[in-house]
């Protein structure tokens, strides 16, 4: 069996913060130029924090809905009440960019014969959109969305569907994600796991630890 690499997406793949820094950079954009940073560290945080409450109650919806929530209430907090601002911002959540390094490390994995996918909270729609955005399709045998399952990570039966998808065993697969969280979960399920740590963030105090660290996606290969 070939080694499989799994990638989450958001944050991992793709700048989540690109939305709200491109937007900001648009003419007539000074009130989101004021805050851009503190409302795509919120719309993140919520939009993070809403699908783990949804994990835990089991009132799932999919991902683009848990966005559009956490978009509206970064926006409220940051005073901007603009609904064509809002629409521009969710726009470009399915056009969001990659790393610079993503393509680059996805063509070695290829070459050197492992099998690369997308395991994501994100609905699989959306991760169509970004994955054709950036050009990423050539190198990814799946795109696997927790739509399947009708949970979010952490939990299990996410982290099942890669065998079930994929027809690996657990042992043969690298899980790779700058989520502490979904490293955790990961990690306890059994995969080998590789915690994409860019902004040098403590390890979380949670049931697993990883079992590489890196800075961003030019080790993973040699990770293999």
């Amino acid at each position: 069996m070939s080694r499989v690499v799994v990638f989450d997406a958001y944050g991992t793949l793709f700048d989540v913060a690109a939305a709200a820094r491109v937007v900001a950079e648009e003419p007539g954009r000074e009130a989101l130029a004021a805050v851009w940073p503190a409302l795509a560290a919120d719309w993140r945080a919520k939009q993070l924090e809403y699908s783990w409450l949804r994990a835990i109650t089991g009132d799932y919806v999919p991902f683009w809905q848990v966005t559009k929530d956490g978009l509206d209430w970064a926006m409220e907090r940051a005073g901007l009440d603009d609904l064509e601002l809002r629409e521009r911002l969710l726009a470009l959540y399915w056009e969001l960019p990659a790393y610079r390094e993503v393509p680059f490390v996805l063509a070695r994995l290829q070459a050197a014969g492992a099998r690369s996918c997308i395991l994501s909270n994100g609905n699989r729609d959306m991760l169509e959109g970004a994955v054709d955005s950036s050009g990423l399709g050539a190198f990814l045998e799946e795109v696997i969305s927790v739509e399947a399952a009708g949970v979010f990570k952490p939990a299990r039966a996410v982290y099942d569907l890669v065998g079930a998808r994929m027809g690996c065993d657990v042992g043969d697969v690298l899980f790779v994600s700058s989520n502490g969280w979904d490293i955790a979960g990961a990690s306890a399920y059994g995969f080998e796991t590789a915690w994409v740590n860019r902004s040098g963030l403590p390890v979380d105090r949670l049931m697993a630890a990883p079992r590489h660290i890196v800075e961003d996606l030019n080790k993973i290969p040699e990770l293999t």
